[in-house]
């Protein structure tokens, strides 16, 4: 009966997740819980950061500056480190605004899962703009993890 109810798990779980990254230390937390969560579900990961500054934002892959180069290095040691733990992987660096390309991503890879981390409230901001995790979470069809940064 075990064997039976851990292959059923297998099949409903989450086949890939998508882990938005934000290039900070609050990644540490949904990083070290996606490891795992993967292992444990038999996931494949996907790493998304969206570079939104200036450049990213006006020259989308073509651009071409010392954010990107860092935002693209941050990306191959977060890879390296699930590879290193034997999760299949892949990183991919989106240009433009985080919550459409995260939504756009979802789509694009069949993602059964969003993880993110959250930085708590920022007030006004919040309430006037909401933030990137509420406007995924109301854009999508798939579970929203949120793992609040210490």
């Amino acid at each position: 009966m075990a064997g039976d109810h851990g292959q059923l798990i297998n099949a409903i779980m989450y086949g890939t997740i998508l882990v938005t990254l934000d290039g900070t230390s609050t990644d540490r937390a949904i990083i070290d819980h996606i490891k795992q969560l993967a292992i444990l579900a038999h996931s494949r990961v996907v790493l998304l950061h969206v570079a939104d500054g200036w450049a990213a934002r006006t020259y989308g892959p073509d651009a071409v500056s010392p954010e990107i180069s860092e935002d693209t290095e941050y990306l191959k040691n977060v890879l390296a480190e699930f590879q290193a733990a034997r999760i299949p992987a892949q990183a991919e660096l989106a240009f433009g605004e985080p919550d459409k390309e995260i939504v756009k991503w979802v789509e694009q890879k069949g993602c059964d899962l969003v993880a993110m981390s959250t930085h708590g409230h920022r007030f006004l901001a919040d309430m006037f703009l909401g933030t990137t995790a509420t406007r995924v979470q109301h854009s999508i069809s798939v579970p929203v993890l949120l793992l609040r940064a210490k």
